[in-house]
């Protein structure tokens, strides 16, 4: 009967450690779950951020960035959908993508409280047609098509897109091959919005647009600066990341603002609606907004600076393509999603054109 109780009594001290060891598992849980609040997983295109910003993040906060990385806005969507806004902490996508984002329920608001330095976005960037009340996004760079040219080469003072049809520029022009963008110029030439949805208006455009073609040389997104700098076309509209490049290693090249207004585009962090680890999400959102920090991740970038504060921490090298002229005073559209009639007007066009170009 001892025997039989001392046994009994064992494997009841052996039961109590082992609910102790799984109350042990349990706080160890928690611990797990109190190491993802040190946690941030990021997702967004590759290299948007100098490694020693994401490090220095890290050093000064505990959190520990997962950096992953998707090559199109759409591949970007259809994984959000799939995790129902879970999974990713913050993503950072085009304008137009956010939109459907939003109207899915696929992003949070965001806590402005937890974000100090809010106010050092530049309201250009603001209030845009995917998030008007500024509630769920944090512009994070902005891509402004400019003209640049080679005075070496184009001895006409280019002001504008009127410019670019005149015919000294014959077979000399090289342009990005985004329809909306090129299209746009001859809407704009015209005194039209980019966002037009009147087809008559949006076929005057294409009319003035196959004008143009004589003066085509090449129609490339990729490296586009390249051919600028080694002299094969004098004159390019370029993406701005492009414009950076040709600059940095051109100095003397010329860069337009059109007179007849700016297209842009801007990309934009958000925190998903389930995302894991939110607080970890406004920290990082609220580290880059700090102007040094800011200045630092758009001259790696090489797109414009969306933060008015930073401004005067981007070196004078940078300056001249990476911030708006403080004399600008022409309109800056957003370029928007359009009804699909008028997307189909847009795409007969840039067929056309292409074709007349000989690209």
């Amino acid at each position: 009967m001892k025997k039989t109780f001392v046994i009994a009594l064992s494997l009841l001290l052996c039961l109590s450690l082992l609910v102790g060891c799984g109350g042990s598992g349990k706080v160890g849980d928690d611990g797990d779950s109190a190491a993802k609040e040190t946690q941030l997983n990021l997702f967004t295109w590759e290299g948007m951020f100098p490694q020693e910003v994401l490090d220095e993040f890290t050093a000064e906060t505990g959190i520990t960035i997962n950096y992953s990385n998707f090559d199109f806005n759409e591949t970007m969507l259809a994984k959000l959908q799939t995790a129902k806004g879970g999974d990713y902490d913050l993503v950072i996508a085009d304008d137009y993508i956010l939109e459907t984002v939003i109207s899915e329920g696929l992003a949070q608001k965001l806590d402005k409280s937890k974000l100090k330095n809010f106010g050092n976005i530049n309201p250009i960037y603001q209030a845009q047609f995917y998030d008007p009340n500024d509630e769920y996004t944090v512009p994070y760079g902005a891509g402004v098509q400019t003209i640049v040219y080679d005075p070496e080469v184009v001895k006409m003072d280019i002001k504008g897109y009127a410019d670019l049809w005149d015919s000294s520029l014959k077979n000399s022009i090289g342009i990005i091959a985004n329809y909306r963008v090129i299209n746009g110029m001859a809407l704009k030439v015209l005194g039209e919005s980019y966002n037009t949805e009147d087809i008559a208006t949006i076929e005057a455009a294409g009319e003035k647009l196959l004008e143009l073609a004589p003066n085509i040389r090449l129609i490339k997104d990729d490296n586009l600066q390249d051919d600028l700098l080694t002299g094969e076309v004098g004159v390019a509209v370029m993406y701005t990341s492009q414009v950076t490049m040709a600059k940095l290693s051109k100095p003397e090249l010329k860069m337009v603002f059109p007179t007849e207004g700016i297209g842009f585009g801007i990309m934009a962090q958000f925190i998903p609606s389930n995302a894991p680890h939110p607080d970890a999400a406004h920290k990082f959102i609220d580290y880059i907004l700090q102007p040094e920090v800011s200045a630092r991740c758009f001259e790696w970038m090489g797109f414009y600076c969306t933060n008015k504060a930073a401004e005067e921490y981007i070196t004078e090298e940078y300056k001249e393509f990476l911030t708006l002229p403080t004399n600008f005073t022409g309109d800056m559209e957003m370029i928007q999603r359009i009804s699909p009639e008028a997307e189909e007007v847009h795409t007969k066009i840039w067929t056309k054109f292409k074709s007349e170009t000989g690209n």
